[in-house]
C-alpha cells in the first residue's frame, strides 16, 4: 500500500502546477509560462481551499495564488457532484460525478491549481450538516480530510463555506470539518493508521472566505482581511479574473459560464484558528527558501536560474535549471518540498529545451493477455546538449538507448509489450465496487488513491534522459492518438477493456402486471474473433426466452444486439437480480461499459459488472400515447416507453408543425424553459391543446434573482420558487382526503411513496392563483409543511399539471409507486 500511495502522491506532484488528466494532448508551455514556472521555484509556501462540490471553489482565488504569489495551491472538494443537475446531457449520480471530476480537472489546468476529493458521495441537496455527516459516516469522511491536509501540507487551509445556516448541508458540514480537520491533522493521536504514510502537520492558520454574492454593493467590509485579486501578467498577457472566467466556465454541465473580469477584484477572508493574520492572510508568513535550515544553495541557484532567464533562448537556462536540481537532490529526502520542486525543476529543464516525449498505442484499448504495440517518439527542440540513456516499458523491459538527442533529430522505437493475464480492468477506481451508501467503497488494491482526482493510467513508460551528467526521469502514460476531421488530433487514455462488454440498456427492468419483457443486451468486442454464448442468471422461477444467444464479433469494436424475453413468475411482487454472463472460449465474464461524449472532455468509460433489478409491479395507464417536450437532459420519456407508453418525443422546432390532438397527454422535460425559453412561443398552441381536452404537464423549472424564469406555459398566473423537500422519505400528505388524483387509475397507498431516492422534489411553486388545486402537503423535519409540489388546474376541457416531484430520478431508479403516481396525474 505504501509504494501505492507513493505512487499516487508522484502522480499529483509530477507536473509542479495544476492537475492533469491523464488523457490530455501534451503541451509545450510558452516562454512567458516558464518565466512564471521559474519564479515560483522560489516559493515555498501551499494553500488548501476546501468546499463541498466542483463548482464550489474561488476560481479567482485560486487563479491569484499560483499566477500572482507563485504558491502550491489545492482545491478540496469533498464530494465529485453526482447529486447535481446536468444541463449538458441525461447523465445522473456516479455518471454525472465522473463528467463533473474531469470538468474540474480541466478547471484546474486552466487556474493551475491542484485537485482533490474525499470519499463522499454526493447524495443530493440536504439542509442539515447533520444528516450529511451521518450519512458520510463522521469520523470516515473526516480522515479523508485530515490525509488531504497531511497529503498536501498546507500553510493556509481556507473554507469556502461558514458554519451558520441555513445552507446546503454538505456546504455547511464542508466548513465543520475543515475546522475540526485543521487540529486533528497534527494531532499524531487521531488517525494514527495514517502515520505509515504520512506525517501529521500543523497549518498555520485556518481562514474563511467571506462570501460576497448576498451582500450589497455598499456593505461594510471593513472588519475583513481583503486581498485585491484583479492583478495582470503581462507575460501571460491575461488577469487573474480573465483566467479566472475560464477556469470556471469549464463547469459546463452546471451552465457556469461566466464573463472575463478585468480590474480590481476583492477578496474577503476572516480568521477562525491558528495565526490571527490583522492586515494581510499572509502576514507573517515566511514563504521562501529562507524558511527552511539548510536551503540556502537552492536559493541561491533560483536565484541565479531566474536572473538568467532569456524569453528568446529558453534553452541557455537549462545548466542553471541543472544546478537548481543538483541543489534540491542534496536536501534531505523527508524535506517537504524536496520532491515537488525536484519535479518542477524536472518539467522547467524539459521545457526550456522543448523536449517532447511521448508513448502511443497504436490501438485504443487491449484487453489481458494481449500483445500491444508502442510507439515511443523524443525530440530535442533547441541546443541543449540531451542523451536519451533507456526507455522503461510496462511489465519491466529496459531497453538501453545511451544516444545522444540532437536538436530537431528524432528518436522512435516500436516495441511490443504484452498485457499481463490478470491486468486490471481500465474503470475509475472510485466506482469499481457497486456504489451504495454515503461512501465510495474502494478495493483495497485502490485505497491508496484515497483523494486523488482520478487513478493511474493503464500503462506507463519511463524516459530515462541525461543532461551535464545529471539523469532525469520522466514518465509518460501510454496513449492512443487520433485524427477528428473537425476537431483535429485528439487523445485518449490507454485502456484495458473485457474481451466482450454485455451492457444492459437499463440497470432497472420494470414488469408491470407481470407482463413479458424484452431485454436488449448490447454486446461489444475487445478484440477481434471475439465469439461465446451470452445467458441471463436470475432468480428461481424466472424465465428467459432464449436461455441463450450465441454470437460472433469478426472485429474489434464490433457490436451487435441480443435481445431475451424475460417473465417474472406469476404473482411475482418482490424484486430480483439479473446478471448478465459471457461465456467466450471457457472464460466466464460479466461486463458493462458506460460512456461518456461530450466534447469538452476526454471519452470516458465505467466498466461494472452486468447487473440489472428486476422490479415486478401494479400499473394501470388510462392514456397511452404521451408527446415528451425534452428539457437538457432526462430519462423521463425512455423511463415511461419502458413500461408501455408509446413517447413520441417533441423537439422545439417540431411544435409548430405538429398535431398535438393526436396525443392523449404532453409531459415537459425537466428544465425545459430554462434551457429553451423558445417554447414559450409555443404557448398559446399549448393551451389551446389544453383547452379543447389535453393533458399538459410541466416538470420543474429553475427560478432565481440569478437566473429569472422570463417565460412559462401554464394558463393562471403561477410563481416557481425555491422550496424543496430533501427527505425522500418526508410523508407526502393529500391536502384532500378525497384527492381524485390518489384514486384512479391507480389506487395509492403510503407504500407508494416508500423507496424514492435523493429527494422528494425541488423548485416547488411558491405561488399560484386560486385555480390551481395543491395535491400534497409535505415538509422536511422542523419546516413548515409546502403545499407546491404538485398543482392541478382545469382549463377548458383540459388538465395543466405543474410537478417539482422528482420523477425525472424516480422513473430512472425502478421506484413503481412514482409511475403509478405519474400514471394517474397523466390519467386526469
Amino acid at each position: 500500500m505504501r509504494n501505492l500511495l507513493t505512487f499516487g502522491m508522484a502522480l499529483v506532484m509530477s507536473v509542479g502546477i495544476g492537475t492533469p488528466a491523464l488523457a490530455q494532448a501534451p503541451r509545450q508551455p510558452h516562454a512567458g509560462e516558464i518565466a512564471a514556472g521559474l519564479r515560483r521555484l522560489g516559493v515555498t509556501g501551499s494553500v488548501l481551499y476546501v468546499a463541498a462540490h466542483p463548482d464550489d471553489e474561488n476560481t479567482r482565488f485560486l487563479a491569484w495564488l499560483v499566477g500572482e504569489r507563485g504558491l502550491r495551491a489545492g482545491y478540496l472538494s469533498l464530494t465529485r457532484g453526482d447529486g447535481g443537475q446536468n444541463l449538458i446531457g441525461t447523465e445522473q449520480d456516479e455518471m454525472l460525478g465522473l463528467i463533473r471530476t474531469y470538468e474540474l480537472l480541466a478547471a484546474r489546468r486552466v487556474d493551475g491549481a491542484e485537485q482533490l476529493f474525499t470519499r463522499a458521495r454526493d447524495f443530493g441537496y440536504t439542509k442539515s450538516a447533520d444528516e450529511a455527516l451521518r450519512i458520510w459516516g463522521h469520523d470516515a469522511v473526516l480522515a479523508d480530510v485530515v490525509l488531504a491536509i497531511r497529503r498536501f501540507q498546507p500553510d493556509l487551509i481556507v473554507t469556502r463555506f461558514d458554519t451558520k445556516p441555513p445552507n446546503h448541508g454538505h456546504h455547511t458540514a464542508s466548513a465543520l470539518l475543515a475546522a475540526e480537520a485543521f487540529k486533528a491533522a497534527a494531532d499524531p493521536k487521531r488517525f494514527p493508521e495514517q502515520l505509515d504514510l504520512v506525517k501529521p502537520w500543523k497549518a498555520d492558520r485556518l481562514l474563511n472566505n467571506v462570501p460576497i454574492w448576498n451582500r450589497k454593493p455598499d456593505a461594510d467590509m471593513s472588519a475583513y482581511l481583503k486581498v485585491d485579486v484583479g492583478g495582470y501578467d503581462a507575460l501571460l498577457g491575461r488577469s487573474w479574473g480573465e483566467v479566472s472566467a475560464e477556469s470556471r466556465s469549464q463547469h459546463k454541465s452546471q451552465g457556469f459560464g461566466v464573463p472575463a473580469e478585468r480590474g480590481p477584484q476583492f477578496e474577503y477572508f476572516t480568521p477562525l484558528d491558528g495565526t490571527r493574520p490583522k492586515a494581510d492572510v499572509f502576514e507573517g508568513l515566511d514563504l521562501s527558501w529562507s524558511r527552511w535550515k539548510g536551503s540556502e544553495a537552492v536559493a541561491r541557484a533560483v536565484d541565479e536560474a531566474v536572473k538568467g532567464f532569456d524569453a528568446r533562448v529558453p534553452s541557455r537556462s537549462v545548466p542553471a535549471l541543472l544546478r537548481v536540481h543538483e541543489a534540491l537532490s542534496a536536501l534531505p529526502d523527508d524535506h517537504p518540498w524536496k520532491a515537488l520542486k525536484l519535479r518542477e525543476t524536472e518539467s522547467l529543464v524539459a521545457a526550456c529545451a522543448g523536449l517532447f516525449l511521448e508513448a502511443r498505442a497504436s490501438e485504443p484499448v487491449g484487453v489481458p493477455g494481449a500483445s500491444v504495440k508502442l510507439n515511443l517518439f523524443a525530440l530535442n527542440r533547441s541546443p541543449a546538449a540531451l542523451k536519451l540513456v533507456s526507455v522503461s516499458l510496462p511489465g519491466g523491459e529496459r531497453v538501453q538507448v545511451d544516444a545522444a538527442l540532437a536538436e530537431h533529430a528524432p528518436f522512435k522505437l516500436d516495441k511490443q509489450v504484452r498485457l499481463p493475464e490478470n491486468a486490471a480492468i481500465t474503470t475509475p477506481y472510485w466506482l469499481r465496487k457497486p456504489v451504495a451508501g454515503g461512501m465510495f467503497a474502494l478495493d483495497e488494491a485502490d485505497r491508496a488513491l484515497t483523494g486523488l482526482p482520478e487513478g493511474p493510467s493503464a500503462l506507463m513508460v519511463s524516459f530515462v534522459y541525461e543532461a551535464s551528467g545529471r539523469r532525469i526521469t520522466v514518465t509518460r502514460p501510454v496513449v492512443f492518438v487520433w485524427t477528428d476531421p473537425v476537431r483535429g488530433e485528439l487523445y485518449r487514455a490507454f485502456e484495458v477493456v473485457p474481451s466482450v462488454t454485455a451492457t444492459l440498456e437499463r440497470d432497472r427492468v420494470m414488469f408491470p402486471n407481470g407482463a413479458t419483457q424484452v431485454v436488449p443486451v448490447v454486446l461489444g468486442a475487445g478484440r477481434a474473433e471475439a465469439r461465446g454464448k451470452v445467458r441471463l442468471e436470475m432468480p428461481p422461477g424466472w424465465k428467459s426466452e432464449p436461455v441463450d444467444h450465441a454470437f460472433q464479433l469478426a472485429a474489434r469494436g464490433d457490436e451487435r444486439t441480443v435481445q431475451f424475453k424475460v417473465t417474472p413468475p406469476k404473482g411475482a411482487t418482490e424484486k430480483g437480480r439479473l446478471r448478465v454472463v459471457v461465456d467466450s472460449g471457457g472464460r466466464l465474464e460479466s461486463w458493462k461499459v458506460r460512456t461518456v461524449a461530450h466534447e469538452h472532455l476526454p471519452p470516458l468509460a465505467v466498466r461494472q459488472a452486468s447487473e440489472a433489478t428486476l422490479i415486478p409491479f401494479a400499473l394501470t395507464t388510462k392514456v397511452k400515447r404521451l408527446g415528451y417536450i425534452p428539457g437538457p437532459g432526462d430519462k423521463v420519456a425512455e423511463s415511461l416507453a419502458a413500461v408501455g407508453y408509446e413517447v413520441t418525443v417533441l423537439p422545439e422546432e417540431r411544435l409548430a408543425s405538429e398535431k398535438l390532438e393526436r396525443f392523449d397527454a404532453i409531459l415537459v422535460g425537466v428544465r425545459a424553459f430554462n434551457a429553451n425559453p423558445h417554447i414559450a412561443v409555443h404557448r398559446e398552441k399549448l393551451l389551446s391543446y389544453v383547452k379543447g381536452g389535453g393533458r399538459l404537464v410541466v416538470q420543474y423549472n429553475t427560478n432565481s434573482r440569478v437566473g429569472p424564469l422570463e417565460s412559462f406555459v401554464g394558463p393562471y398566473p403561477l410563481e416557481i420558487g425555491r422550496d424543496r423537500v430533501t427527505d425522500e422519505t418526508a410523508v407526502m400528505t393529500p391536502v384532500s382526503a378525497s384527492e381524485p388524483l390518489l384514486l384512479a387509475p391507480n389506487r395509492l397507498t403510503p407504500a407508494d411513496f416508500e423507496g424514492w431516492v435523493q429527494e422528494r422534489g425541488l423548485y416547488f411553486a411558491s405561488k399560484w392563483n386560486e385555480q390551481y388545486r395543491p395535491v400534497f402537503a409535505m415538509n422536511d423535519a422542523g419546516e413548515e409543511p409546502l403545499r407546491g409540489s404538485l398543482l392541478v388546474a382545469r382549463h377548458g376541457k383540459g388538465v395543466f399539471v405543474y410537478t417539482g416531484l422528482a420523477f425525472f430520478r424516480q422513473l430512472p431508479a425502478g421506484v413503481p409507486g412514482a409511475y403509478r403516481l405519474l400514471a394517474n396525474i397523466l390519467a386526469q
